[in-house]
């Protein structure tokens, strides 16, 4: 939720900062995947490849705590899933 966006363009604005950010510090693909056109919430998709699952998953914990930490906007629910071979 980014309750103090009252356009598009400033949900893109804190979205695109966001995806940077967690881009840049945990080398993760992340991308809007739903309800674009909804000015106060934003569905993302954040993705990373690892041998090692208990390597993802401290990843996504620490995306997690970051998401909850975040100045700009509020994490609503989550789902995370490890895929394995």
């Amino acid at each position: 939720m980014i309750h103090q966006a009252q356009s598009l363009k400033d949900k893109r604005r804190v979205v695109a900062s966001l995806k940077d950010k967690l881009h840049q510090h945990h080398q993760v693909s992340v991308a809007e995947v739903d309800q674009l056109d909804n000015a106060q919430r934003a569905i993302l998709g954040i993705t990373l490849a690892s041998n090692d699952g208990r390597y993802a998953q401290s990843v996504l914990d620490r995306i997690l705590d970051e998401l909850r930490r975040h100045r700009d906007c509020v994490l609503g629910d989550f789902r995370s899933e490890i895929i394995g071979g």
